[in-house]
């Protein structure tokens, strides 16, 4: 059983959009949104996918979520029905922490065998080979101090050394000042991670937020060859589920 998220109370996040994140924004794609993660950030936009009754680690919103509403467990098949309804051919795996499901995930992609699969992921856990051998791309968003997580915790150099050297893995580092750039400079540099993957991204849930924070991150990316990364979804629809 895979445990999902939800967009509305029994109805699983498994939806049709474009992704409005990194190297692929724009395409139009199917979205599948589990539950749980092993991280905490502050700023986490979609926090009722772990902080759940009980759980004291800290968000900005202080907001905690009924786990009864907004988890489903769903058998692999049925996931991968779902999936399939949207009609897309290109699927993202976003959470929550979609690796800590790793297992169950390559079970319900074997269902899926024509499917291309991007998976975003905070990089802390190892994909099982089952599942690796079934993804076409990993968007890495390793979380920088102002999140709030340890970097014992977060920043794992081993799992960063494993994502810098796999082509296949693409970088997002979330920005909410501009002196965060130091620390995506001091990771690229101890990881061997080339510009060319490292995408910096605004942290933000709303467009005035977002294009304010675009003035001071255009400059650094051109400064120091990275790649920019909107939140087109935000634009588009608000800071909502099931987009």
């Amino acid at each position: 059983m895979l445990t999902l998220a939800t967009q509305a109370p029994g109805e699983a996040e498994v939806f049709a959009s474009v992704q409005g994140e990194g190297p692929s924004a724009g395409m139009p794609v199917a979205f599948l949104r589990l539950s749980r993660c092993n991280l905490a950030c502050v700023w986490c936009d979609t926090a009722y996918t772990w902080h759940f009754e009980g759980d004291n680690r800290p968000h900005r919103d202080d907001t905690t979520y009924e786990r009864r509403p907004n988890q489903i467990e769903l058998d692999e098949a049925e996931v991968a029905a779902l999936v399939a309804a949207t009609g897309q051919n290109r699927l993202v795996i976003t959470g929550g922490e979609p690796l800590m499901q790793g297992g169950k995930l390559a079970e319900m992609l074997e269902h899926l065998p024509d499917m291309q699969v991007e998976i975003e992921t905070n990089g802390t856990v190892e994909p099982p080979a089952r599942l690796d051998v079934r993804v076409d791309q990993y968007n890495v968003s390793p979380k920088l101090a102002h999140s709030g997580n340890s970097p014992e915790l977060a920043l794992k150099p081993g799992m960063l050394d494993r994502w810098a050297t796999d082509a296949r893995a693409f970088f997002k580092f979330v920005l909410a000042q501009p002196s965060d750039v130091e620390e995506v400079l001091g990771l690229a540099k101890a990881h061997l991670i080339p510009a060319s993957r490292i995408f910096l991204m605004p942290e933000g849930t709303d467009s005035e937020t977002l294009r304010s924070r675009m003035e001071w991150l255009v400059p650094l990316c051109l400064e120091h060859g990275f790649r920019l990364s909107d939140r087109l979804h935000i634009h588009l629809f608000g800071d909502t589920r099931g987009t």
